[in-house]
This record gives C-alpha cells, sequence and structure tokens, in this order.
C-alpha cells in the first residue's frame, strides 16, 4: 500500500528499518520518537503515517474521530511541509481545529516567526531528563529517602537484579496484570491503553530491538522496566512497572537498570507527567537536571 502523502497508512512491525533510519539522522530528544515507543501505542492512539519527500508524518485520531498530528521528522527546514499537514488536517479531512501537539523546540525554531502560526508549550508533556550518573549514585541528602528506601528493601528480602530477557516475558505479563487489577485499569482509558501498549512491547521485545532488567524476590519478577537509547548520548525509559506492596522498588530497579543496562548513556529521559500530580512530584524527586519542553502548533 502506498504511503506518500495524502496517503496514511497503519503503523506495522515491517516498518522498524525505515523509522530508525529518520530517527537516527535526527537524533531526536522528545521520548516520542523511537519506533518502539510509536509501535506499542499505535493502537490506542490509532497512529497512521506517511512520507512526504524527506520528512516522515504521523497523525492520529481524538476521541471523536478527528484527526490530529505529530511533528514532521526530517531536515530542516520544515516551515513549509508543516503548513502543509495543517492545511491538509483543516481542508483534507475537515478536522475542526488542527493542531500538532508534542511539537520540539527544534521545530519551534524552525516555524516560530511565521505570524500564520500560534505556539504554546504543553507542560504535561516536557520530558524529564536525568544525568544517568546523579541516578546510580543517588548521593547527597536530596537522595536520602530513595536510599534508604533502597537499603530496607535489600536487609528485608534476598534481590536478584537481572536483564530482562524471553524467559522473563510472562513473569513481567503476570506481574502488568497483578498492578491492573489493583487499579481497576479496565475502568481508566489511559491504564487501558497503557496495559496494552505494554502486552505490545514484551510480545514484540525481541524484534523490538530494545532492553530491559527484572527485579527478582524468591524467583519471582517484581519489578521490571524497558528502555533503549533514544540519541547517542541519551536513553529513554519507556515502562517501569513494580509490586505496590513490596516498598523500594521503583528506586531499586530506576538504580541498577541505570547502572547495568544504559552504559552507552550520559543522559536518561524518563518521559513526562501527563499533568498527573502524583507522578509529577514523582519525577521531580529524582531531580530532573533538564526539561525536554514540547509545543502545540495551531494556524491563527
Amino acid at each position: 500500500m502506498d504511503n506518500t502523502f495524502p496517503n496514511f497508512r497503519d503503523i506495522k512491525i515491517q516498518d522498524i528499518h525505515i523509522f530508525k533510519e529518520v530517527f537516527s539522522q535526527y537524533q531526536p530528544q522528545a521520548s516520542e520518537w523511537t519506533f518502539a515507543n510509536l509501535f506499542i501505542w499505535r493502537r490506542h492512539y490509532r497512529f497512521k503515517w506517511s512520507v512526504y519527500r524527506d520528512w516522515i508524518l504521523l497523525v492520529y485520531s481524538d476521541n471523536n474521530g478527528h484527526f490530529q498530528a505529530f511533528q514532521p521528522v526530517g531536515p530542516p527546514s520544515r516551515l513549509k511541509v508543516t503548513l502543509l499537514l495543517l492545511e491538509w488536517l483543516k481542508d483534507g479531512v475537515k478536522t475542526p481545529d488542527p493542531i500538532i501537539t508534542r511539537a520540539d523546540g527544534r521545530l519551534i525554531k524552525e516555524v516560530e516567526r511565521n505570524e500564520s502560526l500560534l505556539v504554546k508549550p504543553e507542560r504535561e508533556h516536557f520530558d524529564y531528563v536525568y544525568l544517568r550518573d546523579d541516578l546510580i549514585s543517588l548521593s547527597g541528602n536530596r537522595y536520602s529517602s530513595k536510599r534508604n528506601h533502597i537499603n530496607k528493601l535489600l536487609k528485608t528480602y534476598n534481590v536478584k537484579y537481572d536483564m530482562l530477557n524471553e524467559t522473563y516475558i510472562e513473569k513481567c505479563n503476570k506481574l502488568q496484570d497483578k498492578w491492573c487489577q489493583q487499579r481497576r485499569c479496565e475502568e481508566d482509558t489511559g491504564l487501558l491503553g497503557e496495559w496494552e501498549a505494554i502486552k505490545e512491547m514484551l510480545t514484540h521485545y525481541d524484534s523490538l530491538g530494545v532492553m530491559g532488567g527484572v527485579i527478582l524476590i524468591e524467583d519471582e519478577v517484581t519489578a521490571f522496566t524497558i528502555g533503549e537509547m533514544l540519541n547517542d548520548n541519551t536513553a529513554v525509559i519507556h515502562i517501569e512497572k513494580a509490586d505496590a506492596d513490596i516498598p523500594g522498588l521503583y528506586p531499586l530497579i530506576n538504580q541498577r537498570f541505570c547502572e547495568y543496562g544504559l552504559e552507552g548513556a550520559y543522559y536518561v529521559n524518563r518521559e513526562q507527567d501527563l499533568g498527573i500530580q502524583g507522578l509529577r512530584e514523582a519525577k521531580l524527586s529524582y531531580h530532573p537536571h533538564h526539561f525536554v519542553e514540547k509545543f502545540s502548533v495551531r494556524m491563527r
């Protein structure tokens, strides 16, 4: 099926090499721009993609069935293709409020002088980026509570860390099912979407080229995490789940994975908080080095 603009089609696992080549050249800083992330969320957001000259175009459907867009990804300058995409949303598919969401600062620098465009920051989508060394050492007073939780866990249980491989996939799914049952994921579209995305990640773990880690207590997976390299010096954490009945697992799985799974990274991007207050507090408690700011772009 031809997906040259304005033809769009679903994302398939076979598309991985096309996306990875473009992303490798682009060297993204925003967490959205990995093939694995787009693939596992493709059903929840109803992603469709197209190619226009040197750019990948990505659109998704909102709850009312109207198309919105992510930024074009490819070489500068993207002003003309950005205008083209917004005009297609408005006239081609009759979207009432055409918008590009989660646009990174690089795109904004390319388009912000155009008076026909309105740019606004999207704080709920800012990515939290940390120094990998800080997440490993957890040194100083500001990380004392994290160290205390980890030390108590290690004194209480016989804990083992291992890299995630196919022998742990079923146990990771079991832990995720337990996590969702406790939080009634079926009644929350956001949690249900995440549940489905995690299942996709675990099902296609080897094919997606990601990496992960697990915490084992008595041969049971009590925490797992999955990430990958986002660019040449930054890793991104897509998934992190732990048994809520055992305190200290979240800081431990984060620390161990950063130490043993992300050796090539200087920075670690732990994605956004989506405007959820508890998630925002948790991410701030790790003292981010900086944020990756994201913006919406509309026609005036």
